[in-house]
């Protein structure tokens, strides 16, 4: 890496832990959603399944001065977003090497945080489950803040850097999904792909920017 971190970001699903949340079932409720509100169906693009891909609706809402509208939705769904999430929680385990790495940053002195788009009732049950909850210094869910400052938003990272006393561009960040890095590019965190989760390398090259891509949170080392 071309600069010295402060500190370690990670996404919980897919980087961190081994989860087996629904986001087939979590994209639907999303575009269910925006039907009722409007949106044309055939405006939707449902092929992301598992990616989560709700832009095409979101984008559609903005341009049409229905921002407010949009948070306003998640908000309104978040009960049974988090129902859904919760519904395999039992299931969460750290990846091969996640807690080696964790505790090693810990004995470096490093501080460990811990952004997600998963509800807090989600998240703290899932780490706590994993066994990984005593290893990390904070942790930023989604509805820990107004809808609209939840990852991809940069607001998100600003929030992250806050709670570990640094700043955004002090943050190297691991995700396995395009929110991850969107939300630590915007904000000018460093980023690093891991293989474990949603994305495949291919998703990774297509985004372009030259951040590293590694095959898990086992290799993070190599890349301070």
């Amino acid at each position: 890496m071309d600069r010295t971190f402060r500190a370690i970001g990670l996404d919980m699903d897919g980087t961190l832990l081994d989860t087996r949340v629904d986001y087939s079932k979590m994209s639907d409720l999303l575009f269910d959603e925006m039907v009722r509100m409007g949106v044309p169906e055939n405006v939707l693009d449902r092929s992301g399944g598992s990616k989560f891909n709700i832009e095409s609706g979101t984008q559609y809402l903005i341009e049409r001065g229905r921002e407010k509208d949009l948070w306003d939705m998640q908000v309104r769904i978040n009960k049974t977003a988090t129902a859904i999430e919760m519904e395999n929680v039992h299931a969460a385990r750290p990846f091969p090497g996640a807690i080696e790495v964790l505790n090693e940053l810990r004995e470096e002195g490093i501080p460990i945080g811990v952004l997600t788009r998963g509800s807090r009732e989600y998240a703290t049950t899932a780490l706590k489950t994993a066994g990984v909850w005593e290893l990390i210094d904070s942790l930023v869910c989604r509805d820990d803040h107004p809808e609209k400052e939840a990852k991809p938003s940069p607001m998100a990272m600003q929030h992250l850097a806050k709670s570990l006393g640094t700043e955004c561009s002090h943050i190297l960040y691991l995700g396995d999904h395009r929110f991850d890095h969107d939300c630590a590019i915007s904000s000018g965190a460093g980023f690093i792909a891991v293989l474990t989760g949603t994305y495949d390398e291919e998703d990774w090259r297509e985004l372009g920017n030259g951040f590293p891509i590694i095959p898990s949170i086992t290799e993070l080392r190599s890349q301070l």
